[in-house]
């Protein structure tokens, strides 16, 4: 909040009226009780226009330069991106987990000379260049840092740029990766819960069946990891009737650990057909999942509807989509219960914001994936806590000791608290890099934020009519 507005709200011994209003705008009664109409208007517009950081005038703001870092083990591999500009103002973006940096590099002579405030425009010049999964990275990095920066510019934090907040607090739903014992599982998810998440997510698959005899039908000679390089309905891989009531009963025995009244969803069951996805999710109705993540890949619309109307536990998926109108499709056909985009890979704030608004429309809810540092999860805070239908976002790094002091948030409060994210009120973003932290966790070849001349001039014909 600016100090002109707080010096106004914080002194709760005094109404604030018309009179002390004007006052603060530096006019005595008799100007105040002057002005009316467009003179009344104007004085509040100045008003407010003071409370612009006048380091930064928005309507001169330029991009100046576009650099990256690369954290490692966060606990993904994370390009980090800045954008300068000609008024000192710094941008912070980030590629999606695991994609390339060269993906927001690329785009860099796209958008210098560019007004970061112009969001929306920015977004429509470069979005040609993204694609599902982490081929979204760069577009969606640079919408991040562009939003960072109009929100510095202006002094507003960048869910109110989203029309405003529907909570202070935003949920954590804990991802969990695999283990090899239900009593071993059951352990990880409830020192999950002693943390304050309310919310938990678990692998459970076909990995685990490996040496289950009669677990798995499947082609001699098939591996099952190697499965993953192949595309679910194509692999020849089933769960057995045996499979299917060994995942169950490993599920219930988690259940035992945990209880019944916490929200459990699930994810990474190995690339199986439509009909053992069907068996499986029908076996877990007893279980009360939140949702299956994933069953099959998000293009196949129709197998997707047909699991979805097949079983009472709820069918989601999302993560790789780009863009809203993919998303729309499957809302339209019916495909899926739950969305479940990636603010890196679906279009970045404003685009995720419109996907959530539209699945809202649909009786639809929106959970968020999330697998980066604090700059990404920041940009979903600020969505989440600007979309009506939200229920959760997911937290990857909880066993990563030095995840949050990546950043410093602006205001000074922590990043998560008790499983929720701190909604902060801090312009753009609501943090800052750590220096020094970050450097600790490069990736061995890369430098921190070091000159990209050589992509300052790269051009082509980008136009896609005629």
């Amino acid at each position: 909040m600016k100090p002109a507005v707080r010096s106004m709200l914080d002194d709760t011994t005094l109404a604030v009226d018309r009179r002390s209003f004007f006052k603060t705008l530096g006019l005595g009664a008799a100007g105040a009780m002057a002005l009316t109409g467009e003179a009344a208007a104007d004085a509040a517009g100045n008003f407010v226009q003071a409370g612009v950081k006048r380091a930064s005038e928005p309507s001169a703001l330029k991009i100046t330069d576009l650099r990256v870092a690369v954290v490692n083990g966060a606990p993904m591999t994370c390009p980090i991106i800045r954008v300068d500009t000609n008024q000192g103002l710094v941008g912070w973006g980030e590629v999606r987990d695991g994609a390339s940096e060269t993906y927001a590099l690329f785009l860099k002579s796209r958008v210098l000379g560019e007004n970061p405030c112009n969001v929306d425009r920015i977004f429509r010049k470069i979005k040609q260049f993204g694609a599902p999964a982490r081929q979204a990275g760069g577009v969606c990095g640079i919408e991040m840092a562009m939003m960072d920066l109009a929100g510095k510019a202006w002094g507003v934090p960048c869910w109110q740029m989203l029309g405003g907040k529907f909570r202070d607090r935003v949920r954590l739903y804990a991802d969990t990766t695999e283990r090899e014992t239900p009593k071993e599982q059951g352990q990880m998810l409830k020192a999950r819960m002693d943390r304050g998440i309310t919310f938990l997510k678990q692998d459970f698959g076909i990995g685990l069946l490996r040496n289950v005899p009669g677990g798995l039908s499947m082609p001699l000679g098939t591996d099952i990891g190697g499965g993953q390089k192949v595309m679910h309905p194509f692999t020849g891989i089933q769960i057995t009737d045996k499979g299917i009531a060994w995942l169950s009963d490993w599920v219930g025995q988690i259940r035992e650990t945990i209880g019944m009244e916490i929200p459990l969803a699930s994810d990474h069951y190995g690339h199986i057909g439509v009909n053992s996805c069907i068996k499986l999710a029908r076996a877990m109705e007893k279980w009360n999942l939140a949702w299956m993540e994933d069953m099959v890949p998000w293009e196949f619309a129709d197998l997707l509807k047909q699991i979805t109307e097949s079983t009472t536990t709820p069918i989601l998926t999302g993560e790789d989509i780009y863009l809203k109108e993919d998303f729309a499709r499957l809302i339209n056909m019916g495909a899926v219960d739950m969305i479940h985009p990636d603010l890196a890979s679906a279009g970045g704030l404003i685009e995720t914001k419109k996907i959530g608004d539209y699945a809202m429309e649909h009786g639809v809810a929106m959970a968020m994936h999330f697998a980066g540092t604090p700059i990404s999860f920041m940009a979903n805070v600020h969505c989440a806590a600007a979309t009506e239908n939200f229920v959760a976002l997911e937290h990857h790094s909880l066993d990563v000791p030095w995840w949050e002091d990546l950043v410093r948030t602006t205001s000074g409060q922590p990043l998560v608290e008790k499983g929720f994210a701190i909604v902060p009120d801090a312009p753009g973003l609501g943090v800052d890099l750590n220096e020094e932290v970050v450097k600790q966790h490069l990736r061995p070849d890369s430098a921190y934020f070091k000159p990209t001349p050589e992509w300052d001039k790269e051009r082509s014909n980008d136009r896609h009519w005629s």
